[in-house]
């Protein structure tokens, strides 16, 4: 007697990972720093040679800012809702802790070097220090809750609640917490 052969195979993760991420400009190095898996593992997956694991999918999807179902999903879905939601837990984060930041990427990875936004927290004393973006780049920041400074080039600037600070990101700069407490700004990054 033959064994029946399983007619539901396991989803193809590689060719939707692979699809999302070219579809936002990302290399296999970019994903592999962004979502903190191994570039030779993506590629492996990506080939089909590995399977991912749960978490690690879980991952990805966190990276791609999709939902870990597009990754399961055996076809495109044409027919995708018009509006897509991301929930707060699958929004991808770039933690600084050792410098006292949380970098929330809330902007899509498709328009990322053009326009990038994101929520920055930074804890008290805690900074976010950057090295000059592309040549015209700019960055507007508007405080949310506590007190920060802005450093672009030779240039600081104390920036009261609610207020925006707009200024050159191709100079080395930084945003500061000068506060005693936790602060919060959203942080929009234009590249020309």
């Amino acid at each position: 007697m033959k064994t029946p052969v399983p007619t539901n195979a396991p989803p193809e993760v590689g060719a939707a990972l692979q699809r999302l991420r070219l579809a936002r400009g990302l290399t296999l190095e970019d994903l592999s720093r962004i979502a903190g898996v191994s570039k030779s593992m993506l590629s492996q997956i990506e080939r089909e040679k590995a399977n991912p694991t749960i978490a690690i999918t879980w991952r990805l999807a966190n990276a791609l800012g999709v939902q870990i179902g597009e990754l399961l999903a055996n076809v495109d879905n044409k027919d995708a809702d018009t509006i897509r939601v991301v929930d707060a837990h699958e929004t991808p984060t770039l933690p600084g802790q050792h410098a006292g930041y949380v970098l929330r990427i809330l902007g899509p990875m498709e328009l990322a070097g053009k326009y990038e936004w994101y929520e920055l927290t930074l804890a008290p004393g805690g900074e976010l220090v950057s090295q000059p973006h592309d040549p015209g780049a700019s960055e507007h920041l508007t405080l949310l809750h506590g007190a920060v400074e802005v450093e672009a080039g030779a240039h600081k600037k104390k920036v009261k609640l609610g207020g925006t600070a707009r200024y050159p990101a191709d100079v080395p700069h930084a945003i500061r917490n000068a506060g005693k407490t936790e602060a919060k700004a959203l942080l929009v990054v234009i590249h020309r």
